[in-house]
């Protein structure tokens, strides 16, 4: 992508993660860590209360906010999120919202929300698995919310609604081709012709990958890497509509992205992992190079995105890095962390990739676990300020390492220790921690694979 603005230079941070003294490590105990945690902890109300997203007010300095999860299917994740995003938006001139999506099913909800062309009729966005992590109710009703906010705001001050995700490789290379297709068919011929060497593969990319280790080569990179440069290059984006050429000059970028993840994974995780997060990155900074200097973020990703993984074993153990770190490491105090946790309760999950949703049991946090700690100080719903200079003797105590746990959209009850917990230290992984006790499950809509009912059109773009 363009190098982002003289604005976007890396700043330092206070505190070298690296550089944590090896004392701070070594305690006694942690008896008294949950009374500690009571002390720290501000209470969090309703979220349709207007105190809850006020808040998270002592954030909104920062250039971009980072909202996690502990898991792909929680709703109170889901509306806490929303309800700190329209504060942000409101009150303090944020005006990108990016997910942990991919660009194209992301950018039919983009066009909805700041009243922009449809996306073709043929085009259903968020249809493959896992389809309730983003066609949800919570979801349906914080891209209602932003609708109406940017209504009668003039098209240069809505804000907007984005993906930085990789999966969708045919989405991308159709939305691609279609854009080219309106503003420069001899383009859109190249186009096909270099995107015809991935299209064998565009419905089952991850088997794009064990051919190319086959073969023993990248038999496509060239071919993306080409249109891609091409794309950025070029002057289609001054002669026509800015926003339709983002689109789809970051389509051109997921398509690169993609054809490197898939061809990485079976060289290893860390590779793969590492690809896709640096690629989040650099949408993420294509999105501030686009909306200029005074843009500012929310980010909606897992907890395993968004806190750094130089505090967590994913970072020290398997050389993964993540986006939370990237932008540490770029923006310094600029950005801010914000991780989730709960102790019990349901949670919208599959047994596999591309099984049915499920809702299971969340068993109860383990006792040598983060989560634990925070339950038995009895606060069911609260944040917890883990920044430096607030509650040092709580941050000090913290900065033993202990387990965390991590749902994604799989969820594996009788393998829990191993599947879905990590050792971090929580106040280096994130600047705060939002706790709910118990929690309850998304509630997921319908997919345009189900039938949909008379009426659903007025809903788009989930009644699609």
């Amino acid at each position: 992508m363009s190098d982002p603005s003289e604005e976007l230079s890396p700043k330092p941070r206070r505190t070298d993660l690296s550089a944590a003294p090896a004392e701070a490590r070594t305690f006694d105990d942690s008896r008294d860590i949950p009374a500690l945690i009571r002390e720290a902890a501000v209470a969090l109300p309703d979220f349709d209360d207007p105190l809850f997203g006020e808040r998270f007010d002592s954030f909104a300095n920062a250039k971009v906010v980072l909202l996690g999860e502990a898991s792909h299917g929680t709703s109170e994740f889901y509306r806490a999120r929303a309800s700190i995003t329209r504060r942000l938006i409101e009150q303090h001139g944020f005006n990108i919202v990016a997910v942990e999506a991919d660009w194209p099913d992301a950018s039919a909800i983009d066009r909805y929300v700041r009243h922009r062309e449809r996306p073709p009729k043929d085009f259903r966005p968020f249809a493959r698995f896992p389809t309730w992590m983003w066609r949800n109710r919570e979801v349906e009703a914080f891209t209602e919310w932003l609708r109406d906010h940017n209504r009668l705001r003039p098209m240069a001050r809505r804000a907007g609604f984005f993906g930085l995700d990789l999966y969708n490789l045919s989405g991308s290379m159709r939305a691609v081709i279609d854009y080219l297709d309106k503003v420069d068919p001899e383009t859109a011929h190249v186009a096909r012709a270099r995107y015809g060497c991935l299209m064998p593969w565009s419905q089952n990319p991850a088997t794009y990958g064990r051919a190319a280790l086959t073969r023993g080569y990248a038999p496509c990179e060239s071919e993306v890497v080409a249109m891609l440069k091409e794309m950025l290059e070029s002057e289609l984006g001054r002669a026509h509509d800015a926003a339709d050429f983002l689109d789809a000059a970051m389509n051109a970028h997921l398509v690169q992205g993609a054809e490197a993840y898939y061809r990485a994974m079976y060289y290893g995780s860390a590779e793969s992992w590492n690809l896709r997060d640096t690629h989040m990155f650099e949408t993420l900074q294509a999105l501030f190079d686009h909306h200029g200097p005074g843009s500012k973020a929310v980010v909606w990703a897992h907890n395993s995105h968004i806190g750094d993984a130089r505090a967590t074993g994913m970072g020290k153990e398997q050389g993964e890095l993540n986006l939370g770190q990237l932008c540490r490491e770029y923006f310094g105090d600029e950005a801010a962390l914000i991780g989730f946790g709960t102790h019990s309760g349901q949670v919208a999950c599959a047994d596999d990739w591309d099984e049915p949703l499920q809702i299971k049991t969340v068993l109860p946090s383990r006792p040598d676990s983060y989560e634990r700690l925070a339950h038995d100080a009895g606060c069911p719903r609260s944040l917890i300020d883990l920044r430096a200079g607030q509650h040092e003797e709580l941050r000090e105590r913290l900065m033993q390492p202990r387990l965390e746990r991590m749902i994604g959209v799989i969820y594996r009850p009788e393998t829990e220790r191993w599947s879905h917990y990590v050792e971090c230290v929580l106040p280096e992984q994130f600047d705060a921690w939002v706790w709910f006790d118990e929690t309850t499950p998304v509630t997921a809509l319908a997919t345009p694979q189900d039938e949909v009912q008379p009426g659903a059109e007025e809903t788009w773009p989930f009644g699609l």
